[in-house]
């Protein structure tokens, strides 16, 4: 049976607007490539586990909305819930 995640992946571009609008913000790092090579590595690691890993790339302005709708924080677990939906 063939696993599968799927993976947040958050564009440079939209950096600015994402630190904006999350809840979470000190547990974030200070700039997109140090979150981008964190990304590699996770990603990288579910890979060798046997994992088919999806990037997922969030639309920030649809996030924020799903959020909004829930009534919850734009944090960590929002964003996982928001992912996994996708």
């Amino acid at each position: 049976m063939q696993r599968s995640i799927n993976m947040a992946y958050y564009r440079k571009e939209d950096r600015n607007m994402f630190i904006a609008s999350i809840d979470d913000r000190a547990k974030m790092h200070d700039k997109w490539e140090d979150w981008h090579a964190e990304y590699l590595k996770a990603k990288t690691r579910f890979i060798l586990h046997g994992f088919t890993v999806k990037d997922v790339i969030v639309d920030i302005n649809e996030l924020k909305e799903y959020c909004k709708k829930r009534g919850i924080k734009n944090d960590g677990s929002a964003r996982s819930q928001f992912v996994i939906g996708k």
